[in-house]
Order: structure tokens, then C-alpha cells, then sequence
């Protein structure tokens, strides 16, 4: 079985992994064998392609890189893990919206060693945990009217496809300064509370939940 190569660049400047992900992407062939980053950033605001000013409220002197992802505005910083897998959807015979699935399923699967239960909004990108118990296995009701309701967001999605190809991906939120998250609307919803595993009660190191996230991932995007 061919595994994606698990990479840990550590702390990584986020328009570099971003100028560093494009060339890989550019350069690679139908021989280039898949990868997957995880590192962390210093604090930092993305904007997804199709972002939207209005979902920007006060950057607090961070800076606010413009990116070639899917999504709205999202924050980066210390604390959390973020996972980019460079995978040849081609190669592994998928399509994005399986891609996607499978990114999620990971993240779920990485909370789920943790004991916490993640969720999946309709229509939402990101995984999401129940506020008032993030333990507890019911299955999540949508209200259609209110979708967020006593939900906060855990895990932020973006990708990019070119020539079949992945770049950008997933950041989970381990222990981190949630306050810059109160100067954007997250991935374009107002009012969406963000968490991490140590607001909701869960004790760990980055860079054990990177572990366990590069391994799930490695498996989940693999031949």
C-alpha cells in the first residue's frame, strides 16, 4: 500500500507553507508520491477565494493572507494542528466530495481517541462539538433554522484542486488563543462560537494530536 508520506515541518510561517504547497503541486507528476504536512502557525488570518470583507471585523494588528482555497475567513495560530495533504485524487480514485468526507471522517476519528464526539453540519464544511457535552454519543438534530445552535466549531475546512491534485486542508483546534476568532465572522457564520480540546475539558499536546491525526488521515487517504 502506497501511504502518503507523513511530514512534521513544526512552526511554519503560513505564507511560506503556502508558497511551499503551490510548488509542490505545480511540480509533481503522475510519479510523485503523496504527502501529508502538519505544522502549526504563527498567528494568522486566510481568506478563502471567494471571501467576503464583511465577514472581517477587527484583524487586531495580525496579518491577512489572501489564499487560492475554498471558504470564507479563518484564523491560524499556536496551539493548533494544521494538516495539509498533497494527494492525487486521480491516483486514488476518488472525486472532491469524497475527498472531503474522508478529510472530516479523520478529524471525527481524531476527536473520537480523545473521547469527544465531533459532528458534521449539512451544508457546513468543519466539524463541529456539542457545547454542553462534548462526551456524549446522541446523534446531532439540525434545526434547519438555527444549524449552530449550541454547537461551536473544532476544526476548520478549506482545499484546493488543481489538475487533480489537493492542496490546503484541515486545522484542528488543540490548546490555543481563541480570542482572535471574535474578529471574523469563522468560515463566514456570525456568532459561531470556536473551541478547542482544552476548552471543552481535553488535556493534550499539539503534537500528540498531530500524531494521531497525520496516522488516521495517512490511512483514510490511501489506496
Amino acid at each position: 500500500m502506497n501511504r502518503p508520506l507523513v511530514r512534521h515541518l513544526g512552526r511554519i510561517d503560513g505564507a511560506t507553507a503556502l508558497a511551499d504547497m503551490r510548488a509542490f503541486t505545480m511540480s509533481r507528476t503522475a510519479a510523485t508520491p503523496d504527502e501529508i504536512w502538519l505544522c502549526q502557525h504563527p498567528p494568522v488570518f486566510t481568506q478563502g477565494v471567494a471571501g467576503r470583507a464583511e465577514h472581517v471585523l477587527a484583524l487586531g494588528g495580525i496579518p491577512l493572507l489572501q489564499t487560492d482555497r475554498g471558504g470564507q475567513v479563518t484564523y491560524h495560530g499556536p496551539g493548533q494542528v494544521v494538516a495539509y495533504p498533497l494527494i492525487d485524487l486521480r491516483r486514488l480514485g476518488i472525486y472532491v466530495k469524497e475527498y472531503v468526507y474522508r478529510l472530516e471522517h479523520a478529524v471525527l476519528k481524531t476527536l473520537s481517541h480523545f473521547g469527544v464526539t465531533g459532528h458534521r453540519v449539512p451544508g457546513a464544511p468543519g466539524i463541529y462539538v456539542r457545547l454542553a457535552d462534548p462526551f456524549g454519543h446522541a446523534p446531532l438534530q439540525v434545526v434547519p433554522t438555527q444549524p449552530f445552535a449550541g454547537l461551536g466549531k473544532i476544526a476548520a475546512l478549506g482545499v484546493k484542486v488543481s489538475r487533480h491534485c489537493t492542496y490546503h486542508g484541515v486545522a484542528l483546534n488543540v490548546v490555543m488563543d481563541l480570542a482572535p476568532f471574535t474578529g471574523i465572522h469563522p468560515c463566514g457564520y456570525s456568532g459561531l462560537p470556536t473551541v478547542d480540546l482544552a476548552k471543552i475539558g481535553v488535556s493534550t499536546e499539539p503534537d500528540t494530536a498531530a500524531a494521531v491525526l497525520g496516522r488516521l488521515l495517512a490511512t483514510h487517504l490511501s489506496p
